[in-house]
């Protein structure tokens, strides 16, 4: 029976806050420069080294640093400016980008291979102490009624940006080659002026700055381990990205597979966020709130067989089909997490539980490129992205019977309570 007691909202109404859209504006130019640079670096490092392994420790040498200060940097977003933190983060990742540019035209080519990892372990430093920050900022640009729409609507704008960045980026190089990374640098610098207009968010809760730092962390920690939805959300993210991480093997399969060379690189890097914008574009009008736990699991286990697909693929066009279908079903499982993150975690802990959940899911991307790299050299290409898809099935079918709460998750029920 149809539940009438559910209130219909505006789908625009998110982009009525004039702070979410300078915060969104801002993300979106930040989305592209980090898309410009992790095409643009991946394909700088393959056509060094034509090592998959080498693909894979990128997201090695930016998650280690990204992992040892994301937790502190939690701590810090909820005593501190965050505004502050953000701008200092990107004039951090500004000077990598100008710091790419540079040991592209100015060092020998066989001394450039540690520099790139070099100032992609400092940007890994930069993205770690910045995610905290910015998303206690996006929870604040609307109120909590609206958040449902505001996820949608930051998922969408934001796979715009990562289909734009990753789509030209390809045409960008083939025109500038390394000067690509000078635009980089624009972009980011468009992103601090944009975010200078969003009005100061100051903190109305009442975190102690004298109280030990690691019972803080400590509190995140116990927050996220105790609450089912929230660590099978994540969980379930993390172990599907990480064993679903197959474009990361992108830069091989444009170049010795599909032979596309890096303007299909671009493309087929863009892929997964057509599929993803289209089906934001569809969320928006049709939010998840009906049997939302069971529509999470369906959609991890379209993303896995995606996987699969994807990696006996030799057809470009099937393969950018069964990509952007991945990005559909990718799309679901973000709107569904980030609703539930922005709905239990109080506004003390925002902070300090977001960090927690960055240690799951952003660190997730790159410890899964260097899974599928090192899978890749152990087993070969395509075996090892077969093999992920297939984990990734498993996963989900052990989490549906190991988080009932999750799966039984009914954003309806949780509204009119």
């Amino acid at each position: 029976m149809k539940n009438n007691n559910f209130p219909k909202l505006d789908p625009y109404i998110a982009l009525k806050f004039p702070d979410f859209r300078f915060f969104v504006t801002a993300k979106i130019l930040m989305t592209m420069a980090l898309q410009f640079q992790a095409v643009i670096v991946g394909w700088h490092v393959y056509s060094i080294t034509h090592d998959p392994l080498s693909l894979g420790l990128i997201g090695l040498v930016e998650i280690i640093p990204n992992f040892s200060v994301t937790l502190f940097a939690g701590h810090f977003a909820d005593l501190y400016d965050r505004k502050k933190i953000v701008y200092s983060c990107l004039a951090v990742l500004l000077f990598c980008s100008l710091g790419l540019y540079y040991t592209s035209y100015h060092i020998e080519v066989a001394h450039q291979l540690y520099l790139l990892y070099g100032i992609i372990a400092v940007s890994g430093f930069a993205r770690g102490i910045i995610a905290p920050s910015l998303f206690s900022i996006l929870t604040e640009c609307v109120p909590k009624a609206h958040f449902v729409n505001s996820t949608s609507w930051h998922s969408t704008l934001w796979q715009i940006a990562f289909m734009l960045g990753a789509g030209t980026s390809g045409f960008l190089f083939s025109a500038i080659s390394y000067n690509a990374y000078l635009v980089i640098t624009l972009f980011v610098l468009l992103a601090m002026m944009v975010f200078h207009f969003i009005s100061p968010k100051p903190h109305l809760t009442k975190n102690d700055p004298k109280a030990p730092m690691f019972d803080s962390i400590k509190s995140g920690i116990k927050f996220v381990f105790s609450s089912q939805i929230f660590l099978g959300a994540i969980s379930l993210d993390l172990f599907a990205v990480l064993f679903g991480g197959a474009v990361a093997l992108l830069p091989i399969y444009a170049n010795d597979i599909l032979k596309v060379g890096p303007q299909g690189l671009g493309f087929l890097k863009a892929a997964p966020s057509l599929g993803s914008f289209l089906m934001a574009a569809i969320v928006v009008y049709w939010p998840p709130v009906r049997d939302t736990g069971k529509k999470l699991l369906l959609a991890v286990f379209g993303f896995g067989i995606c996987m699969i697909v994807f990696g006996i693929s030799k057809n470009f066009y099937l393969s950018i089909f069964v990509l952007a279908l991945s990005g559909a079903f990718d799309n679901i499982s973000v709107v569904v997490r980030g609703t539930i993150m922005q709905s239990l975690i109080p506004a003390e802990m925002k902070g300090k539980v977001y960090a927690v959940n960055s240690i799951f899911i952003g660190s997730s991307n790159e410890i899964g490129a260097f899974e599928s790299g090192l899978a890749a050299k152990l087993m070969g290409v395509v075996p090892s992205v077969v093999f992920g898809g297939t984990m990734t099935l498993l996963v989900v079918i052990f989490t549906s019977f190991r988080a009932p709460k999750l799966k039984n998750l009914n954003f309806v029920d949780n509204q009119k309570s």
